[in-house]
Parts: C-alpha cells; sequence; structure tokens
C-alpha cells in the first residue's frame, strides 16, 4: 500500500512537472489530464482514453489516481512523457492538417489518433506516405440530392497540385463542379446529415453560397 500511495504521487507530480508536456491531453490538449498510455508513456483526458483502449495492439491505459502503477511502469513514464511522445508521433504533421481540440468530435480525434500511432503516419524515419498526404485522392462518396431526400454515390477528386476539389454527376461527361480548396469550407455535422462520418462542404460559386452534404463509411 505504501509503494501503491508514493507512487500515485510521482504520477501526479510527474503530470505537474514543468517542461514535460503533461499537465495537458497528449492527443486533444485537454487540460489536467488523469489518465495514461503506460505502453506509450503519455498522458492523456478521459475522451481519449476511451480511444486508446480500443487499440490495445498499441496502446494500454491506466486512471492515474484509481489504478495500481508498478515500479517499472512509473519508470517508463519518467523517462517518456508527452513532449518526448510529441516529437516523435507528431515529427512529421502536414502544416495543412487540422489537429483536433478537445472540443472536436469522436471520429476526427479517433483518426488522429490512430494516425499518430497505429498508422506511425507522422514519424520521421516513415518511408511510405498515407495516401491522403499525397498529391491526389478520389474516390466515390455519397452525396446528398438536391431534394435533400436521398444519398446517391458519386466521384470525387481532389487533387493538391491544382489546388481542386472536383465531383463529377452521375452522367460523368463533365465534372458538375470545380471546387477552389483555399475557398471551401469542410465541418463535419453528424448530427444534421444522420451519419457518424458526415462532413458539410461549403464554397462559393457566382457569388452564392452552396453546400455539399456526403459521408463515407469510413472515418478515414
Amino acid at each position: 500500500a505504501m509503494d501503491h500511495d508514493r507512487n500515485k504521487t510521482l504520477l501526479l507530480e510527474l503530470q505537474r512537472a514543468a517542461g514535460t508536456g503533461n499537465d495537458r491531453c497528449a492527443d486533444c490538449g485537454r487540460p489536467d489530464p488523469a489518465w495514461a498510455s503506460y505502453k506509450l508513456g503519455i498522458f492523456i483526458c478521459l475522451h481519449c482514453s476511451g480511444i486508446h483502449r480500443n487499440l490495445p495492439a498499441i496502446t494500454r491505459v491506466k486512471s492515474l489516481r484509481l489504478d495500481f502503477w508498478e515500479n517499472d511502469l512509473i519508470e517508463f513514464m519518467k523517462s517518456h512523457g508527452n513532449l518526448c511522445a510529441k516529437a516523435k508521433y507528431e515529427a512529421k504533421v502536414p502544416p495543412y492538417y487540422y489537429i483536433p481540440q478537445s472540443s472536436d468530435s469522436l471520429v476526427l480525434r479517433e483518426q488522429w489518433i490512430r494516425a499518430k500511432y497505429e498508422r506511425e503516419e507522422f514519424v520521421a524515419t516513415r518511408v511510405c506516405q498515407d495516401p491522403c498526404t499525397a498529391g491526389s485522392r478520389e474516390g466515390l462518396l455519397w452525396k446528398l440530392g438536391p431534394g435533400r431526400k436521398q444519398f446517391h454515390k458519386r466521384h470525387f477528386l481532389l487533387s493538391a497540385r491544382e489546388g481542386l476539389m472536383k465531383y463529377y454527376g452521375k452522367d460523368s461527361r463533365g465534372p458538375k463542379a470545380v471546387i477552389s480548396v483555399e475557398s471551401l469550407n469542410a465541418m463535419f455535422q453528424e448530427l444534421k446529415i444522420g451519419h457518424a462520418h458526415g462532413l458539410q462542404i461549403t464554397y462559393n460559386t457566382d457569388g452564392q453560397t452552396r453546400n455539399l452534404f456526403v459521408y463515407h463509411e469510413s472515418g478515414k
């Protein structure tokens, strides 16, 4: 019991220690994280710990206050920490990549956590590049039709080189819309669209604001 109390005190001191970055969740920045991943050596909030729990092959979590911490785990946490993990797992985050905050939706935070630790997309030594961050990306998305009753599968193309997003109608003779990536705004709209991976894309054309409502089966 003495070890248990001593380790709990050490952990809480470590969470508040200056220069470690441990006083905010390593994944969403929420202050005063009450959980930690003892496999990655990071301090995280309750919400993000739930996402880590679904990835047992790469991360294991314990509560700082409620769980028993062995001496060797305390040493591991001491030699790691949030800034240390950031230097490794966020070394190559592209400048345009949106890093989710604590107020963002679960799908955004989960994909960020998976990209960092499961797919290791931003590790400095990474050789293969994720197609999302490469030059272009294309595929089918479910798009809400004009009457806002039904979703139809439509072909979308995103070209980083041209800085454009295009989408095609069912008779794909040419793109139905060509949208400058600079001018579009995309927001997760789970409730409005009725799907966890629902996205509202807003853009201007001929002086009018238009909305596209789309979703994909996968959150990636």
